[in-house]
């Protein structure tokens, strides 16, 4: 039989276009199914994660995904009072925060805890990468900024620096000479002209002329009104600042974003930084040269702390952000704390004359006032309620559990809180807002040095932290706040411009008086500028 003609073969069949759209969509279905399912997934996975975050301690309410952000937005301008709430309400006095763009945090006011993070499971809680990036480019590996075997090094240097008596005695000059030339004609000139004075202005520059005196052995001047506005002590003010925005920046990538283009605020910290380090380097290279002009011969020996570890032969950038990290700790700590404790007086005149009955009669010398035990329970108690830095933070090296049961994951951010731990009552009893000598007061005498916190745990009062990172200078921030205090109120009444006005507590990295502490000053009719005593 003849084949059929070409034309008339049977044409192979193709899937129409119907076809086509059905495959289409089926794959698209399932795409969107296996998306959704991933989704899902994800959503529950963090949900586990974020129930088994909080199921040890209460904390704000969160959603999957943003967490608490919503609640930590609302409370972003009274952030220390809503973690204090929070942290009362809960029954262990520890929360749990986790927050969209933040690291999970937990966040504890509860003396158990602290004393485990701080003493008992020290190493698995350094201050972790997170906190030394923040500081690295101002304090470089100074002994506020490091870890392990590097802090150990830089602590025994320095603890044995801060017991040598030649440092001590300079401390103690230096703050006679400072008050006498300085503070104590400063407010006497105001008291005389009924000038209005900022406190905290004068406080803070008092306190950066003597770190900076007994530190690197200069004299920066800064409450000399005969010369201009030193450079350094603008440059560590606006660093501050900076540093301080890093550490309450939502998002930790916009700051570094900002650094590595060189642009805004980090474009200033660079240039701000730069006159720092360049300043405590050209004085540890004079200061060298100045070394080797007395050959050893002892002539003209200094004791500040530069001088000190010159002498040692540490190299130079150990030198320099050793000394920094001491500047940066001692500016504004002793004259935060001083800032409350006058302001508090002006609310508590009945305290400010117990005080005054004590400081009258005892000895004007600096160093003489470890005695007078009404005046360090008032400094005491400012600090309970107006802690120079509010909450202190570590990084968990490891998971662990804390005492409450609390979970803590490898890297959470883990915070002691000191601010709300003042106002806790299950720690200090119903009247723990208020501001009462009588808990300090009431306490035994002991032997403890005058700087210790009698009889309290500093687990309990952690302002000057506990353990091995216990602050090294507490009992020299006791020695300078002592005297400050006895030489301002030999001398002094300080009434508040606004006496209604209740100040705002503003925690960045040292914590101080929105607004500044103005007042008006009267002479109690001592002499001001006569005596060679203060």
């Amino acid at each position: 039989m003849a084949a059929l003609p070409t034309s008339h073969r049977p044409l192979p069949r193709y899937p129409d276009i119907s076809t086509h759209i059905h495959i289409y969509i089926a794959e698209c279905m399932l795409c969107y199914m296996l998306w959704l399912v991933a989704c899902c997934l994800l959503l529950l996975l963090y949900g586990v994660r974020f129930r088994s975050g909080c199921c040890h301690g209460h904390g704000p309410r969160g959603y999957p995904v943003i967490g608490c952000l919503v609640a930590f937005y609302r409370n972003r301008r009274r952030l220390l009072d809503w973690y204090t709430e929070l942290l009362a309400a809960s029954p262990t006095q520890t929360i749990v925060v986790n927050r969209l763009g933040a690291r999970r945090t937990v966040v504890t006011a509860n003396p158990v805890n602290v004393e485990h993070i701080l003493r008992s499971n020290f190493g698995n809680y350094p201050k972790g990468k997170p906190f030394t990036d923040i500081l690295g480019d101002l304090l470089g590996t100074g002994i506020f900024n490091v870890d392990g075997e590097l802090w150990y090094a830089q602590r025994k240097l320095v603890s044995h620096e801060f017991s040598a008596r030649a440092l001590r005695e300079l401390e103690v000059a230096v703050l006679e000479d400072e008050a006498r030339e300085r503070l104590v004609p400063a407010l006497g000139l105001a008291a005389a002209r009924g000038d209005a004075v900022d406190m905290q202005d004068l406080l803070r520059r008092f306190a950066f002329d003597v770190i900076c005196r007994v530190s690197l052995g200069v004299d920066p001047g800064c409450l000399d009104p005969a010369l201009p506005a030193p450079r350094l002590a603008a440059a560590f003010d606006a660093a501050a600042g900076i540093i301080a925005r890093r550490g309450a920046a939502p998002v930790a990538a916009v700051w570094k974003a900002k650094r590595a283009l060189d642009v805004g605020s980090e474009q200033r910290l660079r240039e701000e930084i730069k006159v720092i380090h360049e300043a405590v380097m050209d004085l540890i290279h004079s200061r060298k040269k100045e070394r080797a002009l007395v050959n050893g011969s002892g002539d003209g020996q200094r004791n500040d702390l530069l001088s000190r570890m010159i002498e040692f032969g540490y190299p130079d950038q150990a030198i320099r952000d050793m000394v920094i990290s001491f500047i940066m700790a001692g500016r504004d700590t002793t004259s935060s704390a001083l800032t409350w404790f006058f302001w508090l007086l002006t609310r508590h005149r009945d305290v400010e004359q117990e005080i005054l009955k004590e400081v009258t009669g005892a000895s004007h010398a600096a160093g003489s006032e470890g005695k007078m035990r009404v005046l360090h329970a008032a400094l005491c108690e400012t600090m309970r309620l107006y802690p120079p830095v509010a909450w202190d933070s570590k990084h968990a090296a490891a998971g662990d559990v804390l005492p409450d049961g609390t979970r803590v994951e490898r890297g959470d951010r883990v915070t002691y809180f000191q601010y709300g731990m003042g106002r806790m009552e299950s720690i200090w009893g119903t009247d723990a807002a208020e501001f009462s000598l009588q808990r300090w007061l009431s306490l035994p005498e002991d032997t403890a040095p005058p700087a210790a916190v009698g009889g309290v745990s500093p687990f309990k009062y952690p302002v000057f932290q506990g353990g091995p990172r216990t602050c090294l200078g507490k009992e020299m921030a006791f020695v300078q706040m002592k005297f400050v205090a006895s030489a301002v109120l030999r001398r002094f009444e300080l009434v508040p411009v606004d006496e209604g006005r209740v100040p705002v507590f503003v925690p960045l990295l040292t914590a101080h008086m929105a607004g500044g502490l103005n007042v008006t000053v009267r002479s109690r009719g001592d002499q001001i500028t006569g005596s060679t005593h203060t």
